[in-house]
């Protein structure tokens, strides 16, 4: 948490950077802006145009989430590309380091999963677009970074995460982790991936894609992880006690073909399948015991339990499909 005379700070960085691009306008007051996960995230106001400020909490190294400058060097590669973005227009690296990007006016739903009211075939013809997103994504050429993630190295970061969940809410867990290991697939050419591609991280206007956000933990990678990610938002059983029908929500089959576009499909996809649930029931498991321990006190996430068991579960039965 920031004090008021970091806050205070910050803001003047900020005012100095912009205040020229708005000679005639006075920028208002730094407002937290809630929803962000990584460093902190604001907003500004110049009269009727906004910014997003993201920002590295001061003392805090800028690694990991906290690498703000990392998100915005991933925008400005995007900037112009058929993946729409928001448009950096300021960045200093002077600490704590802060950049400022369009506000971008929209909806991140995610229909299965968040409280809305939209319109079941708005929902559809979203979810088909963010999957032609995620192929335009897949097929941009990636800036120069760090050893791109395989496959071996993604299910080792997250049978880690699983193990440190509680035994009793992982039942299973170990073989699905042991029939992963036992089949590790292939590679295939790395990507730019952006790591929780879903349409709660897409913001639409209408039907249209208008950004996709939340690049904290983009890279290299195989572009199957991505997918198989995606896919799993498309059904509200894989999330019990949490999910809701969406009455002609594309199914994952549709998805796919909408994302391939008459190409093949990739290889070994059912275990990038598995892979995802297996993800998902650890990122939740770790969420539930941070809460019952008291790092993170969270009342919801006592509805956990039986969307980490089903993910686990559908996990298995999707390994058991092959050989």
């Amino acid at each position: 948490m920031s004090t008021t005379t970091e806050v205070s700070e910050l803001a003047g960085r900020v005012r100095g950077r912009l205040a020229p691009r708005h000679p005639d306008t006075p920028l208002g007051e730094l407002r937290t802006l809630p929803g962000g996960h990584s460093g902190l995230t604001y907003r500004i106001a110049a009269g009727p145009v906004s910014y997003v400020i993201k920002a590295v909490p001061p003392g805090r190294h800028p690694v990991g989430r906290n690498d703000v400058l990392r998100q915005a060097r991933i925008l400005r590669a995007l900037a112009g590309s058929s993946v729409p973005v928001p448009e950096i227009v300021a960045a200093d690296e002077a600490e704590p380091a802060w950049f400022a990007m369009e506000f971008v006016d929209g909806e991140a739903i995610e229909p299965v999963l968040d409280e809305h009211r939209l319109d079941p075939g708005l929902c559809r013809t979203r979810m088909l677009a963010a999957a032609r997103v995620l192929r335009d994504l897949h097929d941009t050429k990636a800036p120069e970074t760090a050893e791109a993630l395989a496959a071996a190295g993604e299910l080792d970061r997250w049978s880690r995460t699983m193990r440190a969940v509680p035994a009793e809410l992982r039942s299973g867990a170990e073989d699905v982790l042991a029939a992963l290991g036992s089949r590790v697939p292939g590679g295939v050419p790395p990507v730019l991936t952006h790591g929780d591609f879903r349409l709660g991280n897409v913001l639409c206007r209408g039907a249209r894609p208008a950004a996709v956000v939340d690049w904290e933990i983009w890279g290299l990678g195989d572009p199957r992880i991505d997918l198989a990610w995606f896919l799993l938002f498309a059904d509200h059983r894989n999330f019990p006690r949490l999910g809701r029908a969406v009455p002609g929500l594309p199914t994952e089959g549709e998805l796919l073909d909408a994302y391939l576009d008459g190409r093949p499909e990739p290889p070994a996809l059912d275990w990038f399948r598995a892979l995802a649930r297996t993800k998902m029931a650890a990122i939740m498991g770790h969420n539930l015991r941070r809460h019952r321990e008291g790092t993170h006190l969270d009342p919801d996430q006592e509805r956990l339990p039986p969307t980490i068991a089903a993910m686990i579960r559908s996990a298995h039965g999707i390994l058991a499909r092959r050989p």
